[in-house]
């Protein structure tokens, strides 16, 4: 079995002696003497999945190191198995959600502005409001609400609630998940209507384009604040920096952007209280080494069906 890992992982791969593993890099198209290969393990460029779907005839089994497969998914493999990085990303990208939110609610940009002068900010001291009416100043006693409830979303309600915030999850459809109530899209405006901190952590796929768009963002107090960890494709830029611009809503953070790298003339560089991470979240597949090998096991006993994180395609 030739199995293609891309050279952009640090893994640490302890597979059976018959296992051939090779490197590639994904920015291009994967080499002809490796258009033989049975498998491959990467994080989802254009270029090289482009080369799994077309040249690649004794590919049995693609294994995303990302959590979203969306750009495999769109390529057109056919009956190859593809496995998703779900889980490995829980704990990195809850942390930098978790960063983000800090930064808005502790005000740290304006601080670091300060910092920058140099003064000390003494307006930034003395007695205050937990949560004052004009914006969100503290996780603790928040409401937040998570668009997109699978692995992450879930991982980070947990850090959330620790932390004294009230978290509730959206999906497509209402129930419970992980002991968390959910609600669905379709009762999305009242729930954004009561909500403190959106967190956007949804895929990119046709109906999540713009989901969260001027409608909806409308919906949100003034005081709100919206982090996006997901995909760029799922918020309406412009109307999040009209809606920031405007006042409408009292922050925002992205990791993610719907043109990556994000241009130096995109309007989100100069709206206000924004901040802006380079989709820097995830990248680090935690507990990946076991998902390849469980998976590599399987497809060499020819058991596909004991495959972990099988992505169900159409």
């Amino acid at each position: 079995m030739k199995l293609l890992v891309t050279g952009r992982t640090n893994l640490a791969l302890d597979l059976p002696p018959e296992v051939q593993v090779e490197t590639f890099r994904e920015n291009r198209p994967i080499p002809a003497e490796h258009l033989d290969a049975d498998a491959v393990v990467a994080w989802g460029d254009p270029a090289s999945i482009a080369s799994m779907a077309n040249d690649m005839p004794n590919l049995r089994w693609v294994q995303s190191l990302s959590a979203g497969t969306d750009l495999f998914e769109s390529a057109g493999l056919g009956d190859v198995v593809l496995t998703s990085g779900r889980g490995l990303h829980d704990a990195t990208v809850t942390e930098h959600t978790v960063a983000l939110i800090l930064s808005l609610v502790r005000q740290l940009p304006q601080m670091f502005a300060v910092q920058a002068e140099p003064r000390w900010g003494t307006e930034f001291r003395g007695p205050r409001e937990l949560q004052p009416p004009e914006r969100v100043a503290s996780i603790l006693e928040s409401r937040v609400l998570i668009w997109g409830f699978g692995s992450i979303g879930q991982h980070l309600a947990g850090v959330l609630t620790a932390l004294g915030a009230t978290v509730r999850g959206v999906a497509r459809s209402a129930g419970e998940r992980g002991g968390y109530p959910v609600v669905a899209e379709e009762d999305l405006d009242a729930e954004l209507r009561e909500t403190d901190i959106l967190v956007m952590v949804l895929p990119s796929t046709d109906s999540t384009t713009k989901a969260l768009d001027t409608h909806r963002l409308a919906q949100l107090p003034s005081r709100s604040i919206v982090v996006n960890v997901g995909r760029g494709s799922t918020v309406d830029e412009d109307a999040l920096v009209d809606a920031l611009e405007a006042g409408e809503i009292a922050g925002a953070a992205v990791d993610v952007a719907s043109s990556e790298p994000l241009p130096s003339d995109a309007r989100l560089w100069t709206a206000p209280n924004i901040v802006i991470t380079p989709h820097v979240a995830g990248f680090r597949a935690y507990g990946g080494e076991q998902l390849v090998a469980d998976n590599v096991a399987a497809l060499l006993a020819e058991r596909p069906g004991d495959m972990r994180n099988v992505v169900e395609r159409g």
